[in-house]
């Protein structure tokens, strides 16, 4: 997952703890393997839908299993979110979900729909009482931002639905180029992934090792 995560964990001396994400599951939390484990001292389980960088989309269904969980094992889930308006059908807040409020947090922010990144404007959504103790936290960190950047958060808030659709557009040229380019290499890959990421597996005999070397080498590609 995203790095802040374990970072910020470590930051206020908590232990991360890993748990996987596999294609037979959706790339969903195995909740129910998940649930054989001692989660006595897990007290924030971080998730993040649509999913970077697979593009996988947590569904209602799920979200109402992962409630029930975090409510039996009291657990505070946060849902990063910051992809729910890329290349998405069915745009859904995991705060929609009946219950959810008791037991989760949800991150959004203006960078990736609003192209608005290095501004770090965002947003954090739930039960003041859970979100007065992130203050807590953050009110030693920073101090606010420039005035001006907020006011433009503001009017990006304000745009119609033409913003969404024709940034859209332009995502989804962008992402037929990719699959192109992946049919070229017989990668495999999902067409119906959410976000601005297209999550493409290599033909099982070649390593993502040596085929970023060969990249590099060969033709002057540099794979971050």
């Amino acid at each position: 997952g995203y790095p802040t995560y374990a970072s910020v964990t470590r930051l206020l001396e908590a232990e991360p703890v890993f748990y996987d994400l596999t294609e037979t599951t959706n790339w969903l939390p195995d909740l129910e393997a998940l649930g054989t484990q001692d989660l006595s001292k897990v007290k924030l389980m971080w998730i993040n839908y649509p999913n970077m960088p697979t593009g996988a989309s947590a569904t209602k269904v799920f979200y109402r299993k992962l409630i029930d969980f975090a409510k039996k094992h009291h657990i505070l889930v946060v849902n990063d979110n910051p992809y729910g308006f890329i290349l998405n059908d069915n745009p859904l807040s995991i705060l929609n979900v009946e219950g959810a409020k008791d037991v989760c947090l949800e991150l959004n922010s203006l960078s990736k729909t609003f192209n608005m990144a290095g501004w770090r404007v965002g947003m954090l959504m739930g039960k003041s009482e859970f979100i007065s103790n992130v203050l807590r936290v953050k009110s030693n960190m920073d101090s606010g931002m420039f005035y001006g950047l907020q006011k433009g958060a503001i009017e990006a808030l304000k745009c119609s639905k033409l913003w969404y659709s024709s940034l859209n557009n332009v995502y989804e040229e962008r992402r037929e180029l990719i699959w192109q380019l992946a049919d070229a290499l017989n990668c495999t890959y999902d067409k119906n992934a959410s976000g601005m990421f297209v999550w493409a597996k290599l033909v099982d005999h070649v390593k993502s090792e040596e085929f970023v070397d060969i990249l590099l080498k060969n033709n002057h590609i540099f794979i971050a």
